[in-house]
């Protein structure tokens, strides 16, 4: 049996050649390799630098061993391997001279070295926000027979002590990238690494901007108690959680804290709606990469379900712990979608609790309202410099009424009683943004979509072209939500209203950067404090 690890002597080139030439570029086995005589020495190396794979024959050799490429000013120690300005490794080959001939081993690495070795490189990529670098250690890792998925479990775990407050949109919109994934053809391995990249790059921005780290207590409970990690969350006990969390994955995993997670996630209407889309998300995670990723979602929502703002103790929403506890499954009155119209916090839950005994056609009527709104935002307030904090309304708020009702749906199919709490917050999303939509505008010219924006607009996710993660990762999570959702109910009412917002959210440019609107409302606050 041939020795994968034995080494593969190939001859290179004649000694006397490359003491006269000083440096030369041989061929061999499909490799491009620089040899240089410096002094005494030989050095062998890939003459394309690992950086973006320019000619390192043209570089500049000095100290007698810093080779350094001249378009980026990477610099290489030939004596050692090491990579002094730059990040990725170079590759070097043994060298032996025999006859007045020089040898060179060509033997690779055995996979599960190169696999390591991406990995090193893939982490200190992921440290520094380096996105080029993060896909081409996932390429060099999947080159090596690894598997993308495995490379974003780690990174996931690397993220985890790096979040200030759990769980964010990067985790979030992790799923809807491998759906993505998923639908793609196999045999296109750009496409198919694309996701991967884009979700490490995602969580790697999320920990660089938070400047951890923030980790989490290490204790773990004796034994897992339902009731008491329940009440650790509503209390914002984020110490207690974190240990009855530990022992409950130990105990069933992740699939144990589940029950107790949705219900904190939907007790409130908290966190503008995140938190129960960050549940269904990070369940659907665990879903694709089980055991390995299982830790690095459940702690950090935890974290976020303990310390999320609850938006159900401002004075805008002060009308839903009574409307809530009001609550029965008895009226039949499901609203008209347009009778939200207008309609502010109070009036919207007081609709939606004389639907209350018509579950499916509440559902309808609020998806409706949702997409409704959202077809009409009022566009001037993404322009706006000189009004209140409380008005910098703009697309991605209205994105969260469809993303959330989308994910409420799925938890509450495990706890139907949940429903009550989930139209509930539905009604304060539409209480809340119908002050920010013009429904005289002429919408028209959207609702000539069809059937296929969904995926046209999918298939644009590849290559969006937006700097900033949390514009792609909302349009990506509000398209995957309709698709989702018109695959259990094909006809759905709201459907021709859904596609129309979308078309129009996709087609009219968001402005991203406020300069002045920011500076004009610091002024105008710090003017207040006195």
């Amino acid at each position: 049996m041939l020795n994968p690890d034995a080494p593969v002597w190939t001859k290179a080139m004649e000694l006397t050649e490359l003491e006269s030439a000083g440096k030369a570029v041989v061929k061999l086995n499909g490799k491009q390799i620089l040899l240089i005589k410096s002094g005494e020495k030989i050095y062998a190396c890939n003459n394309r630098c690992p950086h973006e794979g320019f000619p390192l024959a043209e570089g500049t050799l000095s100290e007698g061993c810093i080779l350094t490429c001249n378009w980026h000013s990477w610099r290489f120690n030939l004596e050692d391997g090491e990579t002094l300005v730059g990040g990725d490794a170079l590759r070097h080959y043994p060298y032996d001279i025999r006859d007045g001939e020089i040898w060179l081993d060509l033997a690779d690495p055995p996979p599960e070295a190169l696999r390591a070795k991406a990995i090193d490189g893939l982490r200190e990529a992921f440290d520094e926000h380096d996105y080029e670098r993060i896909a081409r250690e996932l390429a060099r890792f999947e080159r090596a027979d690894g598997d993308p998925l495995e490379a974003l479990s780690l990174a996931l775990n690397w993220a985890m002590d790096g979040l200030e407050f759990g769980t964010t949109h990067a985790q979030a919109a992790a799923p809807d990238w491998l759906s993505l994934r998923s639908r793609i053809n196999a045999s296109d391995p750009i496409e198919h690494l694309i996701p991967v990249v884009e979700i490490i790059g995602h969580l790697s921005w999320d920990v660089l901007m938070q400047k951890g780290p923030f980790p989490f207590v290490e204790a773990e409970a004796a034994a897992y108690d339902a009731d008491a990690f329940e009440q650790a969350i509503e209390d914002e006990d984020e110490a207690t959680a974190i240990a009855l969390a530990r022992a409950g994955l130990k105990e069933g995993g992740a699939e144990l804290l589940r029950p107790v997670l949705e219900r904190a996630s939907l007790r409130h209407y908290q966190n503008f709606g995140h938190s129960v889309i960050y549940l269904d998300k990070a369940y659907e995670l665990y879903g694709s990469l089980g055991k390995p990723a299982e830790t690095a979602l459940m702690l950090p929502l935890v974290r976020s379900l303990c310390g999320t703002a609850r938006e159900d103790l401002i004075p805008e929403f002060k009308a839903y712990a009574p409307a809530l506890a009001a609550w029965h499954d008895e009226g039949g009155d499901v609203p008209d979608p347009d009778a939200f119209r207008g309609t502010g916090v109070p009036g919207a839950l007081k609709l939606v609790a004389e639907g209350a005994g018509d579950r499916q056609g509440l559902y309808d009527a609020l998806m409706y309202a949702a997409a409704d709104a959202m077809l009409h935002y009022d566009a001037s307030y993404r322009r706006h410099t000189d009004k209140p904090v409380q008005q910098n309304v703009d697309w991605l708020d209205f994105t969260h009424a469809i993303t959330h009702l989308n994910a409420a749906r799925k938890t509450c199919q495990s706890q139907p009683e949940l429903w009550a709490n989930t139209f509930l917050q539905a009604g304060c999303f539409l209480g809340r943004n119908a002050k920010f939509v013009d429904w005289e505008q002429d919408t028209s010219q959207w609702t000539a979509a069809t059937d296929d924006l969904i995926d046209d607009v999918l298939s644009s996710m590849l290559d969006h072209g937006e700097p900033l993660y949390i514009f792609p990762a909302h349009t990506l999570k509000l398209t995957t939500a309709l698709k989702e959702e018109l695959s259990v109910n094909p006809d759905a009412p709201w459907k021709p209203v859904a596609l129309a917002a979308l078309n129009r959210f996709v087609n009219e440019p968001i402005k991203k950067k406020h300069m002045r609107r920011a500076v004009t409302q610091a002024a105008k606050f710090v003017e207040l404090e006195g």
